[in-house]
């Protein structure tokens, strides 16, 4: 029996087996190669390929031709195989529930199986994945995401989509866009309704949409130049409810850390970063510490235990001499919480950093930039820095911090956070120059020092 036959058998049609047959012998065939291997026309073939691909039999390349393959014929037949099993025993199951008196409830179940069969497709060119898109905020009901990437507001304000994703939001749809904001792109988000939320994320470059968690677009490859036409943009449609709701969630967790439009857009408009500063403390159980602190060491109750009055009054009324020290406490005491006066210190030396390097980010040569840095450091009367290039480019930090003092304001901590955040974000981004920070411990003079790596020293 030859393979012909028993795909036939198996449910192919005689022009599904012979495709099969073709590309398992010769795989990534464009449409149109395979049409001539059939003798048939690439409308014909094209029909084919879809049929097989719902079915699992065909895997097509993300490419400008797609090209299809099959796999080992033997595969072919045992998926095959399993469907007609699967079949069968469905068949089976319906046979005995119809003896039982039961056919509603299989219809029910045929609607539902109907409803939750996820399906994929994949979209080419960019001019049809915002069609989809458009279509998408068309039938929309409750919610719409739309994550942008860098230039898709761009992408966006280009199409008819934009029209419907507006109109989505004023007939009551929540309508949220998340993007990378850029300077050549930002006054386009006027363009967008007042009542659609914009956020801003560096930690989500990748485009698509998400609709009423039923469906969702993935793109697979963005034209590299953000001004042509998307002749090569692709994305991927997957009509599943469990997908689309992942996705959702996955752009909700980022979505509370992103920072909204008005803020992130000051970068651009004013020129100033005026993000959030979320300062992270040390981990552990803090209700733990606070029993160590409150010299409490009876353990607590896993049930509720019975009341009693008599111990009640006679330790809840009275604040603990560990409760009246902590308050008298200074500085110091807060480390009894997980508190790091020094490392939120820093963490707030970072950013002005980072807003140090952004004012001075239009000074391009690397000398230049840390002159300046170095100059605005000492004139705000920061400490003393000073750099060599012996035995690489470094800069020293002149700071004597007052290691007896453990109620003392660590300022040295919030001074070396500046330089740390000023180079971090001037140069951590660029392959070419390699940080490191060295605490100096025989140096009295010295706090620690920079080094600063370039690419021809290395």
């Amino acid at each position: 029996m030859s393979w012909n036959t028993l795909l036939i058998d198996a449910g192919l049609s005689e022009r599904e087996a012979e495709a099969v047959i073709v590309l398992s012998a010769k795989p990534n065939l464009k449409a149109s190669e395979l049409a001539k291997e059939l003798g048939t026309t690439r409308l014909d073939a094209y029909n084919s390929l879809e049929r097989l691909q719902s079915g699992g039999l065909v895997t097509v390349t993300v490419d400008r031709p797609m090209k299809f393959s099959s796999p080992p014929l033997k595969n072919v037949l045992e998926h095959l195989i399993n469907i007609r099993k699967e079949q069968l025993k469905k068949i089976e199951q319906g046979f005995e529930d119809i003896k039982e008196g039961k056919i509603q409830d299989i219809q029910e179940d045929i609607t539902l199986d109907l409803e939750t069969d996820p399906k994929f497709a994949v979209l080419k060119e960019r001019v049809h994945i915002f069609s989809k898109i458009e279509k998408m905020a068309l039938e929309s009901q409750h919610s719409l995401i739309l994550t942008l990437g860098k230039f898709g507001i761009l992408h966006l304000c280009r199409s008819t989509a934009l029209s419907e994703v507006n109109k989505a939001a004023k007939r009551g749809v929540e309508v949220k866009v998340m993007a990378q904001l850029d300077r050549r792109t930002i006054r386009f988000f006027s363009e967008l309704d007042s009542t659609i939320e914009v956020r801003h994320s560096d930690d989500l470059e990748s485009q698509g949409t998400v609709m009423d968690q039923l469906e969702a677009i993935q793109y697979l490859n963005t034209e590299e130049n953000p001004v042509g036409r998307g002749k090569t943009d692709a994305a991927l449609l997957i009509q599943s409810s469990p997908f689309a709701e992942s996705q959702r969630n996955l752009i909700e967790s980022i979505w509370e850390e992103a920072i909204p439009f008005e803020l992130a857009s000051k970068r651009f408009t004013e020129e100033r970063i005026v993000d959030p500063l979320k300062l992270t403390l040390e981990g552990g159980s803090f209700l733990d510490r606070i029993r160590d602190v409150l010299q409490i060491s009876e353990e607590l109750p896993e049930s509720d235990s019975p009341f009693n009055l008599d111990a009640f009054m006679a330790s809840g009324l009275e604040i603990s001499d560990a409760r009246k020290k902590l308050g008298k406490g200074g500085i110091s005491s807060l480390n009894t919480f997980g508190i790091d006066i020094g490392s939120l210190l820093r963490q707030v030396g970072n950013r002005i950093g980072e807003e140090l390097a952004f004012s001075l980010r239009k000074i391009d040569g690397h000398v230049e930039f840390l002159s300046e840095m170095m100059d605005w450091y000492e004139y705000a009367g920061l400490g003393e820095l000073s750099y060599d290039a012996d035995p690489i480019f470094h800069i020293k930090v002149h700071l004597l911090p007052d290691a007896d003092n453990s109620d003392q304001l660590p300022l040295w901590e919030l001074d070396d956070g500046i330089i740390e955040g000023t180079l971090l974000s001037r140069y951590s981004s660029m392959k070419e120059v390699i940080i490191e920070r060295i605490q100096s411990s025989d140096n009295k003079d010295e706090f620690c020092r920079y080094n600063l790596i370039l690419s021809d020293d290395n």
